[in-house]
């Protein structure tokens, strides 16, 4: 792996082709897992992908040199941020990748929401390891297929002002 450090940004439309790339290639291991092929992260269209670049949805970019290894989306319900389609590079995954773009997440929308809300599947250990560690709680979870329930989990901002500076090295 790369020693560069990672920087944290706004994706751009641009950036649409290599995000679905970086996304398919972090999603098939979930594919897998559930013995599901048509997860949404994966059958998302180059369209569909650029469209949420050029609205009103929060997209970060990890980049490592001048490769995307990462990238996290939010969007907005009155106060609360939706985030989705986390996904980290297969040979970036556990380098604090996926971290780091949560907290830049948090970071970026504290103003604007008070409360970040997600879902993953029941057997993405990793995920819920990684949720929790950065403070998300489970709420409540929801059986959508016979081989999948999304554990929906929510974690309280504190407003901009109140929160710490972040350690960046």
């Amino acid at each position: 792996m790369s020693t560069e450090e990672v920087r944290i940004g706004r994706a751009a439309p641009e950036d649409a082709g290599e995000i679905l790339t970086v996304q398919r290639a972090a999603y098939v291991s979930e594919a897998q897992l559930y013995g599901d092929p048509f997860i949404p992260p994966l059958v998302e269209s180059l369209e569909q992908v650029h469209r949420a670049l050029t609205g009103d949805a929060v997209v970060l970019k990890a980049v490592r040199g001048d490769r995307i290894v990462g990238v996290v989306r939010a969007q907005f319900s009155e106060r609360t941020c939706l985030v989705g389609r986390l996904a980290v590079a297969p040979d970036q995954q556990g380098a604090g990748v996926g971290r780091g773009l949560m907290d830049a997440l948090e970071e970026e929308v504290a103003g604007r929401a008070t409360a970040c809300v997600l879902f993953t599947g029941h057997l993405s250990e990793d995920n819920l390891r990684l949720y929790r560690s950065l403070g998300y709680s489970e709420t409540h979870r929801e059986r959508v297929a016979a081989h999948l329930t999304f554990v929906h989990m929510r974690k309280h901002l504190e407003p901009a002002a109140r929160r710490p500076a972040p350690d960046r090295a």
